[in-house]
């Protein structure tokens, strides 16, 4: 072909490709993506979509975002709620938008199976520590007040309340005295807000002698220079909470999101505001941050969360719910 038709066939291919390409950047600047969340991220979650947006794939995307307690957020999205990406506490509430149908049954399909970040159950202190709390066995001594959110409507609660019980079987002891256990700890319970970023605030009023929280929030609330310490259990459970895509017209877009809150440079910005990463990489890196304990344990050492939900959390008839019916507290289920 002679170089001026070339030239010509060239230029002509590439005014063709200019609409394309400017379809695809309205494409990605008409896009907002809905993320609906629990309580705990709030802080994180600004600075990865920031993040995100100086991407090649996040340029041009808007964000909305909704935060509260895990199980409250579940049920609205499957009342209604638009979303289109989903963090949720437990597995268990992202279960309930798969059976709904807004979230594949392969969510959990990926190296990470669905975990977007990490940590672990602490005991949040005031500074000085005046009641000498070290142990779990210390939360039920007389005179100490433990603040944790209410379990029928916070996973973090949930997280909190399993950890005191495998703690206890981390103890030798059987299941029925780690259940007698849970009765003196809730018999210990000053206050049960709705999330655990309330029950942090609580806390932080002035409220209880210790809270039973998220590492992050621990660390958020020392980033803030709040006068607070906390102390990791020598048993302790994992928190491990779960991230998917939600079925609808903006799911392409929200898949690459949800894939790269998983890469390194979203997992570094994890580490860096207090969750421990789900990428070994990231997580040695970060080693000095997280220490780890010599009794760590994960939802499946109690059983895992199908079957914890239904022993413990039941609101009829579960474990937790007839510990508080006996003390003459409303579960609000």
């Amino acid at each position: 072909m002679p170089r001026r038709s070339l030239l010509a066939v060239l230029v002509l291919a590439a005014l063709a490709a200019v609409p394309a390409a400017l379809a695809g950047h309205a494409q990605r600047s008409d896009t907002t993506l809905s993320l609906v969340a629990y309580s705990i991220p709030t802080n994180v979650f600004p600075k990865l979509i920031s993040a995100y947006q100086a991407t090649p794939q996040g340029q041009g995307i808007k964000f909305t975002t909704s935060f509260a307690a895990s199980e409250v957020q579940s049920k609205a999205v499957a009342a209604g709620l638009p979303a289109d990406v989903v963090n949720f506490s437990i597995s268990t509430d992202m279960d309930r938008l798969v059976q709904a149908g807004l979230v594949d049954k392969t969510w959990a399909n990926n190296p990470q199976h669905g975990i977007v970040s990490k940590s672990v159950v602490v005991f949040v202190l005031r500074n000085g520590n005046p009641k000498h709390i070290r142990t779990w066995d210390d939360l039920v001594k007389p005179g100490v007040q433990v603040v944790f959110p209410n379990p029928f409507s916070s996973g973090g609660a949930r997280w909190d309340i399993m950890a005191a019980y495998g703690a206890m079987l981390r103890e030798k002891k059987t299941p029925k005295q780690a259940q007698a256990y849970l009765t003196q700890l809730f018999q210990h319970n000053v206050s049960q807000d709705t999330s655990g970023r309330n029950a942090l605030n609580t806390f932080l009023s002035g409220k209880g002698d210790v809270l039973l929280d998220y590492e992050s929030d621990a660390k958020l609330a020392q980033s803030q220079g709040k006068p607070v310490y906390y102390l990791i259990p020598k048993a302790t459970l994992q928190i491990e909470t779960p991230l998917a895509a939600v079925n609808g017209k903006n799911k392409a877009a929200a898949q690459q999101f949800v894939n790269w809150l998983t890469t390194p440079a979203a997992q570094n910005i994890w580490a860096q505001n207090g969750y421990r990463s789900v990428l070994p990489s990231v997580e040695k890196s970060y080693a000095g941050d997280f220490p780890p304990r010599p009794q760590l344990f994960t939802i499946k050492y109690v059983g895992g969360w199908d079957k914890v939900n239904t022993q413990f959390f039941d609101p009829t008839n579960g474990i937790v719910a007839k510990i508080e019916q006996g003390l003459g507290v409303s579960t609000g289920g």
